[in-house]
């Protein structure tokens, strides 16, 4: 058996010290029976991330649970779909050992680069499965850092395997003393995107339609951001004469002000609602509501993504517009989802814009099919290269859930 790390040691040996004896016990959530899956992230964003991988894991089968804890999540548990986040345990060894007596867990999956030593060693000493995921090259954290020595190596030698982000991430665990053959680079792990559905006879109707005519597409905008954007399509259009803007609304009961919006400012609109189809002078289509969306997606090489010029809702998750050939326009307010949009800016799938006048530039210069076309493939690489590592993370996860199920 390797010898444990001085650091871990004296990690450990201070976690025991400040045990408090009598502590009430941790309310956990009632562990089911069967083989259990733990999901723990640093953050929100990428423990959702790996619940949609569990969903399409739980399409092929269903012989195993599931408990997700963040260091995001409130003291209580918060609710996300179907499932509850909890939070996990202090690094006090009383609070780590009450919780893994409690949930007994058969694999993890550990997402980022923050690390509770005290909770991975004890539950690597229960031979859990340990796989360690979306590792980048930052610096890796710890809790209560005053007071712990550094750890980070010890913890890290526990997972039986890890994927990094990319070779300077794996580059920095090696210098940790990470064996390289626990180490496997992979792109960054992105959510599961499920395409929307879209009426193939309806998106060749439409592409007959409008014979070739450029087409952008404003999906899900706000009530507060529509006449920035009616009024950046009406500039745009000065240069492109056939320019045609599609525009779904966030709620779609602000269908009816927005088409006054259009009006006021001048635009020719066809409403979808009421049976209107696009002719040649349309300006604006105006849809109802999202259903359709994936046909809109389809339709329009270039897309801006609402909730983002304003502040109010904190943006939308660009994938699903860049797994469907799109290339992407954004506002500067997108933080629940900027690591996703970072991720695409840097491989050249989109750009932000932060007004009007950067929208209707940003629209008259992208609306070229060739350079809507680079941009969109560009995106595409990107969630295509995440899924890539889905599969990974996935194929890791059932060979473990096999050999669980194999012993006798």
């Amino acid at each position: 058996m390797a010898r444990r790390p001085f650091s871990l040691t004296a990690y450990l040996a201070l976690a025991r010290s400040r045990d408090r004896p009598g502590r009430d016990t941790l309310r956990w959530p009632e562990r089911p029976e069967g083989p259990l899956v733990w999901l723990h992230s640093d953050t929100r964003t990428r423990l959702e991330t790996l619940l949609t991988l569990m969903q399409r894991l739980r399409l092929q089968r269903d012989d195993f649970s599931l408990l997700l804890t963040s260091d995001a999540a409130e003291a209580g548990g918060i609710e996300f779909g179907d499932e509850r986040i909890w939070s996990p345990p202090t690094e006090s060894l009383s609070d780590v050992h009450l919780f893994l007596e409690h949930v007994r867990p058969d694999i993890l999956a550990w997402a980022g680069n923050g690390l509770r030593p005290a909770l991975i060693h004890e539950t690597a000493s229960l031979r859990t499965h340990m796989l360690l995921v979306d590792a980048a090259d930052v610096p890796w954290r710890q809790p209560q850092k005053n007071w712990l020595p550094d750890a980070t190596s010890g913890a890290l030698n526990l997972f039986h395997q890890i994927i990094a982000q990319d070779k300077s991430a794996a580059a920095r665990m090696r210098k940790l003393g990470v064996p390289e053959s626990q180490i496997e680079v992979a792109a960054p792990l992105e959510p599961e995107v499920f395409p929307l559905p879209s009426n193939d006879d309806l998106h060749e109707e439409l592409t007959a339609l409008l014979a070739g005519r450029p087409v952008w597409l404003a999906a899900n905008i706000l009530l507060n951001e529509a006449e920035d954007v009616l009024r950046a399509h009406r500039r745009a259009a000065r240069l492109a004469h056939r320019l045609l803007l599609v525009v779904v609304p966030d709620d779609p009961s602000d269908e009816s002000a927005i088409a006054e919006l259009a009006h006021e400012v001048g635009l020719r609109l066809a409403r979808w609602e009421h049976g209107d189809m696009p002719d040649e002078n349309t300006q604006v289509l105006l849809v109802g509501d999202d259903s359709e969306l994936g046909l809109w997606y389809r339709l329009a090489p270039l897309s801006f993504l609402g909730g983002s010029l304003v502040s109010a809702s904190g943006g939308q998750s660009p994938m699903m517009a860049a797994a469907l050939g799109s290339a992407i326009l954004y506002g500067p307010h997108v933080g629940q989802h900027l690591e996703a949009y970072s991720r695409l800016v840097a491989a050249g799938g989109a750009r932000i814009v932060k007004d009007m006048e950067s929208l209707s530039a940003a629209v008259t210069h992208l609306i070229a099919p060739d350079r809507a076309a680079a941009m969109a493939h560009a995106g595409w690489t990107v969630v295509s290269s995440g899924a890539e590592t889905a599969d990974l993370v996935l194929t890791q996860i059932n060979e473990w859930l096999d050999a669980i199920e194999a012993r006798p």
